[in-house]
């Protein structure tokens, strides 16, 4: 990519978008263009093809979807599918239709079966059954893969998939109720942390909320208090966890250095499973993630593993040897990330 050339980022603001966005900036693009939702609506159709038919961005990525945590996607599976299909439909059919170069789309590892091998390769995709949880998000992701790889084939077009796992980082949702786990246990361990040193004023302030007592009896719905944090099931499932900023790299490094018949064995018969895993390809228990959450946020109480709750899936980890074999690998270890984490999350307060 030229260092002027005209580079559209849809989902600016979040976790992935904002991250690619910096990226991008501090490599020296200067030509970027983005749009709130409230500027466009990526599911009108009409709009963004106005919107591409003015703007000719030469490069897409789409970063933009509809997200949320498990309770969300199970419970609006309707809005989940519906949007993120009609946001995928009309950027990457837009994208071909006013000659986009090269397209980045993202996507999410719960593309992979439910029971899937360990670690993850691309190969998985489409073997057995998904999550229910987040089946409807999960196909509608299936599909913008599929949409890619139907578009190259069909027209030549230059679109990549990438699969990021588990990321945290800047912009990154502390919300109690509905953020994922990484955050959701900074914040609570931030806040017994808080409790244990006696600054109620500053839990009072944190939470939005009138007094310390109103603050005690919501966090205790999430079992915090100054002596103790709870966490649901046996600490024993592993997961992993990708810097943002490490995840932004490896998009802007693939969209430079990559094409879409890099992702596959030249003279496959049937192309198919072209996407690209993003990780660390390493994974820790949830018991270390939240030992370590402690230990940099400097929490003298205990943890406490709450055995009557579900563990949930005991491992997800992602094969990245495609990606290694492509040229990049993550180099933010997930101490560092945390410890980065925690900054950024206190200069948002």
């Amino acid at each position: 990519m030229d260092k002027n050339a005209k580079i559209y980022v849809a989902g600016h603001r979040g976790l992935v978008g904002s991250a690619i966005l910096k990226s991008l900036q501090g490599k020296g693009y200067n030509n970027i263009i983005y749009r709130t939702h409230k500027e466009l609506d990526l599911t009108n159709q009409i709009a963004v093809a106005s919107f591409f038919k003015e703007e000719k961005p030469e490069y897409v990525f789409l970063a933009a979807a509809k997200v949320g945590g498990i309770v969300a996607n199970n419970t609006y599976r309707a809005d989940f599918i519906y949007e993120n299909l009609m946001i995928q439909n009309n950027v990457i059919h837009q994208s071909y239709l006013h000659g986009v170069k090269k397209l980045l789309f993202l996507g999410s590892t719960c593309i992979y079966p439910k029971n899937a091998p360990q670690p993850m390769k691309e190969e998985y995709l489409l073997t057995d059954t998904l999550e229910y949880t987040n089946e409807p998000y999960a196909i509608a992701k299936i599909a913008g893969i599929k949409m890619c790889e139907s578009y190259n084939l069909q027209y030549g077009t230059n679109f990549i998939s990438v699969m990021p796992t588990n990321l945290y980082g800047p912009n990154d949702n502390f919300d109690l109720e509905k953020s994922h786990v990484l955050p959701a246990l900074m914040r609570k361990i931030h806040l017994a942390k808080l409790l244990f040193e006696g600054n109620e004023k500053t839990v009072v302030e944190d939470l939005g909320v009138g007094s310390i007592e109103e603050a005690k009896t919501y966090l205790n719905k999430f079992g915090v208090s100054a002596n103790s944090v709870e966490i649901w099931g046996s600490g024993k499932p592993k997961r992993e966890f990708l810097w943002s900023e490490d995840m932004a790299d490896a998009c802007v490094f693939l969209m430079e250095n990559r094409n879409f018949c890099d992702t596959y064995v030249n003279g496959e018969k049937e192309i198919r499973n072209t996407h690209i895993n993003i990780g660390t390809g390493k994974d820790v228990s949830i018991r270390e993630l939240a030992e370590t959450i402690k230990d940099v946020v400097g929490f003298k109480g205990n943890l406490v593993y709450n055995t009557s709750k579900p563990d949930g899936t005991l491992r997800k980890l992602t094969d990245v040897s495609k990606l290694n074999e492509l040229g990049w690998k993550y180099s933010v270890a997930l101490k560092d990330g945390i410890n980065k984490m925690y900054k950024y999350y206190f200069k948002q307060k």
